[in-house]
């Protein structure tokens, strides 16, 4: 924890992002290395009854650790893909759900 899963982002881009950002959050969020997970969600968008092309969208799955925090994960993954992408100006989705350490499940135990 925490868990990123990124839409509508390279492959590649994915991959390196899986360091970067690990370097960038580790202290921040407190968690250590072997704890953040990237994950690609291959999919398809639609508008107007055609496949449509989309921007990046990445979904941020944690334990809340304050607004402040959130804010500085939100401007590091959006700067990060703009920074890989060939539009720097690119918009880009950046959604978090915080999860309840009661419901998280780490081999049978909850946090």
């Amino acid at each position: 924890m925490p868990h990123f899963r990124f839409r509508a982002v390279p492959s590649g881009i994915v991959q390196s992002l899986s360091k970067t950002l690990t370097d960038d959050f580790q202290e921040p969020m407190q968690s250590p290395r072997e704890d953040f997970t990237f994950e690609l969600i291959h999919t398809t968008f639609y508008a107007e009854g055609e496949p449509a092309s989309m921007y990046p969208f990445v979904e941020v799955l944690w334990f809340d650790r304050g607004q402040a925090i959130q804010d500085q994960v939100a401007v590091t993954i959006t700067e990060r893909i703009r920074a890989a992408m060939p539009d720097p100006e690119l918009d880009v989705a950046v959604v978090f759900t915080a999860l309840q350490p009661g419901q998280y499940y780490d081999n049978g135990s909850h946090y």
